[in-house]
């Protein structure tokens, strides 16, 4: 197999444009060339090792903008799975996201790739991180909310001691909800989950993922290769009792939705210091007022650490359709990004 080619003529790529929570998550449908690998990690593993163009295509400008993602469908590598997909960000390739999830989800159903059965579909998704189940609630063509069963999550530090520049000490819980997260109590930095305070939080945020992966490291027991803190996520409890968020994505941006493995992340810390038990459900709202609901649906093992498998509901909406090509004297296949949009360089 070999890597989307560096120079015209390419395929036309056939994308469906998809949000979750506000959260743009495009499904690339048609057009998408071959992954080398035998399994999904391996798919993930080669675009970032090499055969990253077509990553960078559908990404960077000038076919795409700083908040948004872009999820490749892949045939599934496992005779359970239905589909298989592989989160793609400007950054690099990632193992799994819940909000990206829902919008592949309903962009399978609502595009019929995968037959729908109304007033239930199950469907079984391979992902690098592992086979997430989803079950989509539907009536007349349209996924009215779906809920996935996803990978374990679990805490691997609670109150983390971090040195930082500008806020000095801090205790910060590292956790795993299908990626690593550093997740940081958002009171800590003197700020609020605020629209208004978007800007900061994103711009602290960054600081906070260079200080923190400098200081902690992670490897995931049974994931070879899932090895750093993906993502820095805020948190805050609202007066409801719902666990208000946001988490910080490269390029120093914030995630419009509830996000979904971070959610993980932060129920397997509850569950770690015994405020869940199987069978609770917790509400993450994010900073523009999505909601996710989340469930810990059951309780496992993953290494030394004690774990759940978490469940997540929300929405997502296909809200229009987009063809990618190139002409062969486009000078920008590769995709590029400005500081004005994505910030100064890491």
């Amino acid at each position: 197999m070999t890597p989307f080619p560096a120079q015209a003529p390419w395929p036309v790529l056939k994308l469906l444009q998809v949000h979750c929570q506000g959260e743009i998550g495009k499904v690339i449908v048609e057009g998408a060339p071959p992954v080398p690998g035998a399994t999904m990690m391996e798919k993930m593993a080669a675009i970032n090792h090499g055969h990253d163009s077509l990553r960078r295509f559908v990404t960077l400008e000038p076919r795409a903008h700083a908040a948004m993602s872009v999820n490749l469908l892949v045939p599934p590598t496992r005779p359970d799975a239905d589909a298989g997909f592989i989160v793609l960000q400007s950054d690099r390739a990632h193992p799994m996201s819940g909000s990206n999830c829902l919008c592949v989800v309903t962009a399978l159903l609502e595009s019929r790739q995968v037959p729908m059965c109304e007033p239930r579909t199950v469907l079984h998704l391979d992902t690098p991180a592992g086979l997430v189940r989803a079950v989509a609630h539907c009536a007349n063509g349209r996924c009215l909310t779906v809920t996935l069963r996803n990978v374990a999550a679990f805490a691997h530090h609670l109150a983390h001691p971090v040195n930082t520049r500008k806020w000095g000490r801090m205790a910060v819980d590292i956790a795993f909800g299908g990626v690593y997260y550093a997740l940081v109590n958002v009171r800590d930095i003197g700020l609020e989950i605020r629209p208004e305070h978007a800007r900061d939080l994103a711009e602290a945020g960054a600081a906070l993922k260079r200080e923190i992966a400098a200081q902690v490291s992670v490897s995931h027991p049974d994931l070879p290769g899932v090895d750093t803190i993906a993502y820095v996520m805020f948190r805050d409890i609202e007066p409801d009792g719902a666990v208000r968020t946001c988490t910080i994505l490269d390029p120093a941006r914030v995630d419009r939705s509830p996000c979904g493995t971070g959610s993980s992340a932060n129920l397997a810390t509850l569950y770690a210091r015994g405020l869940v038990r199987r069978g609770d459900t917790r509400v993450s709202r994010s900073i523009g007022g999505g909601e996710f609901t989340l469930h810990v649906a059951d309780t496992c093992t993953v290494g030394e650490h004690a774990a759940i498998i978490p469940e997540i509901t929300g929405s997502a909406w296909i809200y229009g359709r987009e063809e990618l090509r190139i002409d062969p004297t486009d000078p920008f296949p590769q995709g590029f990004a400005l500081s004005d949009t994505w910030g100064a360089p890491a």
